[in-house]
């Protein structure tokens, strides 16, 4: 099986069928990746412990299926690492997922003794931007680990918030090519800027949330 997408949604789709059809297909080692990278571009640290890299994806104890997501995805693309749970003592509100493994300084996108992902200006790598398979899980997991879905007046809302320009342009980019209309904002935040991607009307909130397989829960 292949992933494939369309213009209304996600879907598991036979290798083979035809191309003409305007369906995009997906490797899901890829797919899974792609996730992987945006939830760590989100709420992701990389350190070197000892000889290996460790990957740390910080999580909200409220959203126990945005971690059992995490941890699949995570199974997908190291099968043979062990994942590990760490909570810290008196620290009830949220819980790290982490992995060690030498291949995570080739797959995700920033390097370890640089600087913070900040410093470094990581973004979404062009192998995700080239298909809206992998673009629409990149998403997925850049609005779960760094966005909100909320109601405002009666009306359901998502935003993603960073402080990494280059990466609200990539959410920007990735989300008009699946053919929303993102609006970006720009306030100061502890004098560093903070940009915001906000999607307010009903219609491209209910598209976006279809479209990428959205949740927090």
């Amino acid at each position: 099986m292949v992933y494939a997408i369309d213009s209304k949604s996600i879907e598991a789709t036979r290798e083979g069928s035809s191309p003409s059809s305007g369906i995009m297909y997906a490797d899901p080692e890829k797919v899974a990746l792609a996730y992987i990278v945006g939830v760590a571009l989100g709420d992701g640290n990389l350190s070197k412990v000892s000889r290996a890299i460790r990957l740390r994806i910080t999580c909200d104890t409220k959203y126990s299926g945005v971690s059992e997501e995490i941890q699949k995805n995570l199974k997908m693309i190291l099968p043979n690492n062990r994942i590990s749970i760490v909570r810290v003592p008196g620290k009830n509100t949220f819980h790290n997922i982490s992995i060690y493994s030498n291949k995570l300084s080739e797959l995700m996108p920033w390097k370890v003794g640089l600087g913070t992902k900040y410093a470094q200006k990581a973004r979404v790598p062009d192998w995700i931007k080239c298909n809206t398979v992998y673009m629409s899980a990149c998403l997925r997991g850049l609005i779960q680990t760094d966005g909100s879905i909320y109601e405002d007046r009666g009306y359901r809302m998502i935003n993603f918030t960073n402080q990494t320009q280059e990466l609200i342009e990539d959410v920007a980019e990735m989300s008009k090519c699946l053919g929303l209309r993102p609006m970006v904002s720009k306030t100061m935040d502890l004098r560093r800027p903070k940009y915001t991607v906000r999607f307010a009307r009903k219609l491209e909130v209910e598209k976006l949330i279809a479209l990428i397989g959205l949740h927090k829960r």
